[in-house]
């Protein structure tokens, strides 16, 4: 694998600070949670226990949610895929690749979207190296070969659906948000954050993801094969986050949408199937594959 020595000393702080973030966010505390209003005059339950102290109720449940994702989906995942791809398994880089998006998201959001707290420098590591990495798993591919470890009998036009599917619902659920904002001037849902952070990442980044990736696979571009592993592992990691917060919202009595119970669970499954079949038609999985051949740093 490309970069095996930079990968080899990067993913073992990723996999510690991730799983101290992820332990300390589930960290049962004692607390009384307490009424507040926001600067914009919004009425907002705030958490008053653990880590997430000075978050409200609802982004205390929907943070707690992403961490046992982390927790249990997401940091397996990285260990599995960074030992396969250290043997020269395509398969495990692409899993290793979309994980590490998983992965760079999250912390990029908790670095903009938590309250202030104790873990604020994990966090900014966490975004800061999971990056890098990131970068550096997209270069390790040979974008040349790529799409010849692709089976004929991909099913590019149903993964291009799905990819086309998730973003563009995505896209209709988060601009229907904003968008009384702008035509009635009414100010969204915000509790005790200043923005739309996490409509802003979706939309500029996970929705267009989608999009391009459904189009350049249709094209049978290399870009394509390699952007639709992430894209559908993203969203599936997303989608499963989103319905365990969903769960969570329901189960401290925050309020919470049929979206989030019933359409991203849906979108879940459906990317999770592309990504297995997608997956499934990697061949000749053997070590060097697809992977460029200059020398490791």
């Amino acid at each position: 694998m490309r970069y095996a020595n930079v990968f080899k000393w990067m993913m073992p702080p990723i996999v510690v600070l991730a799983l101290i973030a992820a332990l300390a966010g589930l960290w049962p505390a004692p607390g009384a949670p307490f009424a507040a209003t926001t600067l914009r005059g919004e009425a907002v339950t705030i958490n008053a226990r653990g880590l997430y102290y000075w978050d409200t109720v609802s982004s205390a449940a929907q943070m707690q949610a992403n961490d046992l994702v982390m927790l249990v989906v997401g940091l397996p995942l990285l260990a599995i895929s960074f030992g396969l791809a250290r043997r020269g398994s395509l398969r495990g880089r692409l899993l290793l690749t979309g994980t590490l998006g998983f992965v760079l998201y999250t912390y990029m959001s908790m670095c903009f979207g938590a309250a202030y707290n104790q873990l604020f420098l994990v966090y900014v590591a966490l975004f800061g190296l999971s990056l890098y990495a990131f970068i550096l798993a997209m270069l390790s591919f040979d974008l040349q070969t790529l799409p010849q470890h692709f089976s004929d009998r991909l099913p590019r036009r149903a993964i291009a659906g799905v990819l086309f599917l998730a973003g563009g619902f995505l896209l209709l659920a988060w601009l229907g948000r904003i968008a009384p904002t702008i035509t009635q001037e009414q100010l969204p849902p915000l509790e005790n954050v200043t923005s739309l952070f996490i409509q802003a990442l979706d939309l500029a980044l996970i929705a267009p993801l989608c999009g391009l990736a459904g189009v350049l696979l249709l094209r049978r571009s290399a870009w394509g094969y390699l952007l639709a592993s992430v894209a559908l592992l993203k969203f599936v990691t997303l989608g499963l986050a989103v319905t365990l917060m969903g769960l969570n919202m329901a189960r401290v009595g925050a309020a919470v949408s049929v979206v989030e119970l019933v359409v991203f669970p849906l979108l879940t499954l459906l990317n999770l199937t592309m990504a297995v079949v997608l997956l499934r038609n990697v061949r000749g999985d053997e070590a060097g594959a697809g992977v460029t051949h200059e020398q490791p740093c």
